[in-house]
């Protein structure tokens, strides 16, 4: 087995860190992530960290060294300077990379020499754009945002709108991650929910995220994060044999040859995902080839390397394998992307020495690069010149204020981002309480009325102006109290489609039954002759193809924009971070609102005609009222519920909901229940005329 003492990240006791070395003029510093960190469960409650070698950034090391080592054999680019390296693990972690960082720093001959630039070949967090900030950062890869363009691209183009993302917590994945969902959302997605996997993640937070993606909704998952950071994830994800996710990998790990191990294929089969374009290096495969461990000093890489790829110790082992018998990632080089950037990066430097040098002016220098004039030049030091290339964006001193992404707000402390708190109207907040209680308690009267009025069926005051259709509004105030609570909690895919439809649909079925009885109430009592032909054109047939005909409109209308514009989650960043339904086409709200305005003022009109028929049975007095309350509460709505912030926006809808249709409720039912319970001596056929006795 291997001796993990020879491939620990990290030595303890002070002792220097492992570095491959070799002098030169001008020395290159590289980082590359030899190790990253594995947790391994020993038992249910404790796990171990053990740091693995990563052959594939072992393939980037050694193109740097051949990219130099070319560059030294080339007489025309910079001719009598010797390019050096320092090369060091970063081990894929902040801490470890800085410590890494100042070891090299230490190798330096001049205390006051300086980092004058930075190349980068895997930094790819668009964060890093900013010249302000960041002025003497360059790189040969491509920033995120030209990937998130794609992968937004990619998803909308499937009809994948309701997706899933997975990050880390360094600024690659945060700044990836808001990227896209910024556009994601602008192109009407919604992310349904964020894992942020932790630097070193224990079981229980491995397992948490396992259960969060195995319940999810979202069968789309879009990651960013680097095949080490994922491992432990997709581990879980494998035992637990959790199929039928769509993954939308980064660039960072979609051609990972250790996820594409069969032991991964029934989970990851079919991930999608954009990477850099693979070229071949001439005599980059034979150089890798030809890579033997050895006991000297400085050589702890290649035996490190040797160890992970032969599963041998070299104490016992005298290295005598022959890596062209083997085939893996360090050694299949037929089409490299990463490497392809570090031998970019490498050539970039020695690009820009060649013109900094005067490599190309004739003189006393004989056709050599001017270097001893400019190395001893005090303003630009080059006598030890590190150009180091990092693959992780240093923090900043306290002293600096750097702006938190999107989503994430400063601590208390103000020296670090932390994930802002979604806010919503919840089932447990002190509003969210009482608006459920008065929905139950509208429910509920409702529900009371209904089994009153069925008890007394047979009764003139219930069997006047057509029970079913009493019956039916009775119904349809019922789905109107019902619909307030898909309003509360945090919204959701299903939740935001339906509860505008829901709202929309139940009112106009209650305002068609309205309207229905108003007709009614005017043809029974605006008739001289009982029995007319007026009463008998307008019977229980035509009643409900009526009702039919005022409903559909809405019902089309709402089906339109559910299949057409649908609603969707989005979280607000403008007040905190609300979660809300966002609405991509908004006519479509008015247009529903338009038409309900429209049937109450038909019954409005309607009902005021009414107005002056018998005291006794002046339902059509009742219906004004109830119209009245009705546009009172909604011409109310309108400018509250724009003026309104957040999830208060939500709660003036849900109280513009329950107060109309208590209106309704109480103006319609509760004087009939009145006479029904306390009045039974009025609850005659005279006494619905006003002809009973006093």
């Amino acid at each position: 087995g291997v001796d993990f003492s020879l491939s620990q990240c990290v030595t303890l006791g002070g002792s220097e860190l492992p570095a491959l070395h070799s002098d030169g003029d001008v020395v290159i510093g590289g980082f590359f992530p030899l190790h990253y960190v594995v947790t391994e469960p020993q038992h249910s409650y404790n796990i171990f960290l053990i740091y693995s070698f990563y052959q594939r950034a072992f393939r980037w090391m050694m193109t740097m060294v051949f990219a130099v080592e070319e560059i030294n054999h080339n007489s025309s680019l910079l001719p009598g300077v010797k390019l050096g390296y320092h090369i060091m693990d970063c081990c894929d972690h902040i801490p470890t990379g800085l410590q890494a960082l100042f070891s090299l720093l230490r190798h330096s001959k001049t205390v006051d020499s300086k980092v004058e630039k930075t190349v980068s070949y895997f930094a790819t967090c668009t964060c890093l754009t900013d010249k302000h900030l960041y002025p003497s950062f360059l790189r040969t890869v491509p920033s995120d945002l030209f990937q998130v363009r794609g992968l937004v691209k990619l998803v909308t183009y499937f009809g994948w709108f309701w997706v899933g993302t997975i990050g880390t917590k360094d600024d690659y994945s945060l700044y990836g991650i808001q990227a896209f969902s910024n556009q994601f959302g602008r192109q009407g997605g919604c992310v349904a929910f964020h894992l942020s996997i932790p630097a070193s993640p224990t079981m229980a937070e491995i397992q948490e995220m396992a259960d969060k993606l195995e319940s999810s909704t979202a069968r789309v998952v879009v990651v960013f994060a680097t095949e080490g950071q994922l491992l432990n994830l997709f581990l879980e994800l494998a035992q637990r044999n959790v199929i039928g996710i769509q993954w939308i990998a980064s660039e960072a790990w979609v051609t990972s040859s250790r996820l594409a191990s069969p032991q991964f294929h029934h989970i990851l089969q079919g991930t999608l995902g954009f990477t850099f374009p693979g070229v071949s290096i001439p005599g980059l495969k034979e150089f890798l080839l030809n890579v033997r461990p050895s006991p000297k000093p400085g050589m702890e890489f290649f035996n490190m390397f040797w160890e992970e790829h032969f599963g041998c110790n070299f104490r016992y082992n005298p290295g005598s394998e022959d890596l062209r018998t083997t085939d893996s990632s360090y050694t299949d080089v037929s089409q490299v992307r990463i490497s392809y950037n570090v031998y970019k990066a490498v050539y970039a430097i020695a690009h820009a020495l060649h013109t900094f040098l005067n490599c190309d002016s004739a003189g006393p220098s004989g056709g050599l690069c001017e270097k001893h004039s400019s190395f001893s030049n005090g303003q630009e030091n080059f006598h030890n010149f590190y150009t180091h290339i990092f693959t992780f964006c240093v923090p900043k001193g306290s002293t600096e204020c750097t702006k938190c992404p999107e989503y994430f707000w400063s601590d208390k402390e103000k020296v670090k981002c932390v994930a802002g708190e979604e806010e919503f109207l919840s089932f447990y907040d002190t509003m969210g309480i009482i608006l459920v209680a008065l929905t139950l308690l509208g429910f509920l009267l409702t529900t009371i009325i209904t089994i009153v009025f069925h008890s007394f069926r047979y009764t003139p005051i219930v069997k006047a102006n057509n029970s079913e259709i009493s019956f039916l509004l009775l119904l349809s105030l019922k789905l109107c109290f019902l619909c307030c609570l898909v309003f509360i909690g945090q919204p959701s895919w299903w939740t935001c489609r339906l509860r505008q439809a829901a709202f929309g649909i139940s009112f106009v079925l209650c305002l068609s039954c309205l309207l229905v009885k108003t007709i009614v109430v005017l043809l029974a009592f605006r008739t001289n002759v009982p029995g007319s032909r007026g009463r008998k054109l307008f019977g229980t047939s035509q009643q409900r193809i009526l009702i039919i005909c005022a409903t559909a409109p809405q019902i089309c209308l709402c089906s339109g924009w559910v299949l057409g514009a649908p609603p969707f989650p989005f979280r607000n960043p403008n007040y905190q971070i609300v979660v809300e339904c966002k609405e991509p086409w908004p006519p479509g709200f008015y247009l529903l609102l338009g038409y309900i305005g429209l049937l109450a003022f038909v019954c409005l009109l309607l009902a005021f005609f009414g107005r002056k028929l018998p005291d006794t049975f002046n339902e059509a007095k009742f219906i004004s009222f109830s119209m009245l309350i009705f546009w009172a509460v909604w011409i109310s709505f309108i400018p509250a519920y724009v003026s309104s912030p957040g999830k208060f926006s939500v709660a003036v809808e849900i109280f513009a909901i329950l107060a109309s249709s208590f209106g309704l409720l109480l103006c319609i039912f509760v004087p009939k229940c009145y006479i029904i319970l306390l009045h039974p001596e009025r609850n005659i056929k005279k006494g619905m005329t006003g002809k009973y006795p006093r």
